[in-house]
């Protein structure tokens, strides 16, 4: 498994890391029994971190991942980064130091730590991104040993490149995928020069990117595929990327078929992601042991050739660069 610094935190992680949105809820139901599977045959392929949310399952993803590491994994060194914000209405009014500690502290019995490796704050308004008092509180948590680094997750490139701006902020994590290429623009280039780590979420567009999803493929009525895909109770980019799903199907097709011999679809889209320079980790999520060992063997892929990202370039600017949602 590559290793890569993560950002600021100074950290040493798998460059494929593990997303647990799964594990809490919104893609169908996943037993405490097979949850508690897919965080040990992530750690046993090499998966060194972990990325959850105090809003998965209203803490359920956390709770787990805490139980996997004192029960079952007692000692071994795995980085775990939650988010916080997203369980409060998104005014800018609620990022204050008070709630912070608020939610820090449920995160910090949820996840059974003193210190809490990473705490983003997950998608908040805009107007956050821009506030030095939100830094201060944040900052004020270092000091005081509540938690050792904080990021942000966004939305926007242009919400990454504010943040990239502040000093104390270690990592940005952004949609990067196959489908959807705007942060090579200027998020990374600004996110290297500034030593800030780039986590990439949703790397296969909501599963997209797997080839295995038909016209006639049926989600879960608690699956957001099912729910979101017109970004109705959260931002749209979250499921399918914001790509239009038959659209979306066809770009997978294409991109199917560049995928190396000995790479599946899945494992070539994360690789490429993994290969991207300035990228510190690709957060694919897992529902089964198998998903996630097929994830952790695009951590030790051959580098893809010239071809590989031609072919990713020209599918993105035939079918999705106008296609996808107008925010990007």
């Amino acid at each position: 498994m590559q290793k890569r610094t993560l950002g600021r935190t100074g950290r040493t992680v798998s460059v494929i890391g593990l997303g647990t949105w799964q594990l809490g809820a919104d893609w169908g139901a996943v037993s405490d029994a097979d949850a508690t599977g897919v965080l040990a045959a992530s750690a046993d392929a090499g998966i060194t971190f972990f990325d959850t949310a105090d809003v998965y399952g209203d803490g359920r993803s956390e709770r787990l991942i805490g139980n996997f590491l004192a029960n079952d994994a007692p000692g071994v060194e795995i980085t775990v980064a939650t988010k916080m914000g997203r369980r409060a209405q998104q005014v800018p009014e609620n990022f204050v130091l008070a709630n912070f500690r608020e939610w820090t502290d449920r995160s910090r019995v949820n996840l059974g730590m003193d210190t809490l490796d990473l705490v983003q704050l997950h998608c908040p308004p805009s107007a956050v991104f821009d506030s030095g008092e939100v830094y201060d509180a944040l900052d004020t948590l270092v000091d005081e040993g509540v938690i050792a680094n904080y990021g942000v997750s966004v939305e926007t490139c242009d919400q990454a490149l504010a943040a990239i701006s502040h000093p104390g902020i270690a990592t940005v994590q952004i949609i990067l995928n196959a489908f959807r290429l705007k942060p090579l623009d200027e998020v990374l280039p600004a996110a290297r020069a500034a030593g800030v780590g780039i986590i990439a979420r949703v790397p296969l567009a909501s599963g997209l990117l797997t080839g295995k999803y038909t016209a006639d493929t049926v989600f879960a009525e608690s699956d957001h595929r099912n729910f979101n895909r017109d970004g109705s109770h959260f931002d749209v980019g979250e499921t399918f990327s914001g790509v239009d799903f038959e659209v979306g199907l066809q770009a997978a097709t294409e991109f199917a078929a560049l995928a190396p011999v000995g790479l599946t679809p899945a494992q070539a889209a994360l690789a490429w992601v993994a290969q991207i320079d300035g990228v510190s980790a690709v957060i694919p999520g897992a529902r089964s042991v198998a998903q996630a060992q097929g994830n952790a063997t695009a951590g030790v892929a051959e580098p893809l050739d010239i071809a590989f990202n031609e072919g990713v370039q020209d599918i993105y600017d035939r079918l999705l660069r106008e296609q996808i949602h107008p925010r990007w």
